[in-house]
């Protein structure tokens, strides 16, 4: 069980430490968002580090868009000195200010860790375990090169599984699952992602009671873990943390 933390948008981390120390008894490590949303953040590899600190494993989230060559390599080199050795490659929602760098892509970060991240610079510290994302239904192509994928979430758990069974990947796969707070959100998603399709019977059920979402997450959770198909979950419980950890640690 992998749990995303909401990131800070402040020059404060208290919000990001009471998240680990709440699901840390629950889940075996923490995806750290970076820049979430096209809005600035406490930097990923920083938080990563902290999830260290406080006895759990941290994977940093690094995003194409932020980035040039230079900047990159800074970030393995900041990386490698906080001893964070898990990575999340990412595209990058667009931006709320400013502009996409198109300096890199996904693909050329995968790269230069390859190159330059395993270079003699790196002698002694450990080997960078890289991550990328797929959509359901896309072949993986030049993501084979990846240590492990997260998969987009969907809400059509059997349509997830039978692409699952047609891929041949070797490295290990993480199903996404969000925990839905309301129809608001629901809807909003359904706006902005066309790869996620919320069904309008879930959506009419979130409104009139609030643990229809929670609801939803752990009997996805449940199905997934007993298709034996993936290596774990990619949960996103947003602000439903507390009560995500709740029903988790009642299940174990």
């Amino acid at each position: 069980m992998l749990a995303e933390i909401e990131p800070s948008r402040k020059p404060d981390i208290e919000r990001v430490r009471q998240q680990i120390d709440v699901l840390n008894p629950v889940c075996d490590g923490f995806l750290i968002p970076d820049n979430h949303l096209g809005r600035a953040t406490v930097s990923s590899v920083a938080v990563a580090h902290e999830v260290a600190y406080m006895g759990g494993r941290g994977i940093a989230c690094l995003n194409a868009r932020d980035r040039n060559l230079l900047g990159f390599r800074r970030d393995l080199l900041t990386a490698a000195s906080y001893e964070v050795d898990h990575f999340l490659f990412v595209y990058g929602d667009a931006p709320r200010e400013g502009r996409r760098t198109e300096d890199l892509t996904v693909r050329g970060m995968i790269d230069e860790v390859r190159g330059f991240g395993e270079g003699p610079l790196f002698d002694g510290y450990p080997h960078f375990r890289i991550g990328t994302v797929s959509r359901v239904n896309r072949e993986l192509q030049w993501r084979r090169r990846a240590d492990f994928i997260f998969v987009q979430i969907s809400f059509d758990i059997p349509r997830l599984l039978r692409w699952r069974e047609s891929l041949n990947f070797d490295g290990k796969m993480y199903a996404g699952v969000l925990v839905l707070a309301s129809s608001r959100m629901a809807h909003r998603i359904n706006a902005s992602i066309p790869d996620i399709r919320i069904p309008a019977n879930i959506i009419d059920k979130l409104d009139d009671d609030p643990q229809v979402g929670i609801d939803l997450a752990c009997e996805q959770i449940a199905e997934i873990k007993d298709s034996g198909m993936f290596d774990g979950v990619h949960l996103v419980p947003v602000h439903r943390y507390r009560e995500m950890a709740a029903r988790l640690r009642s299940s174990l």
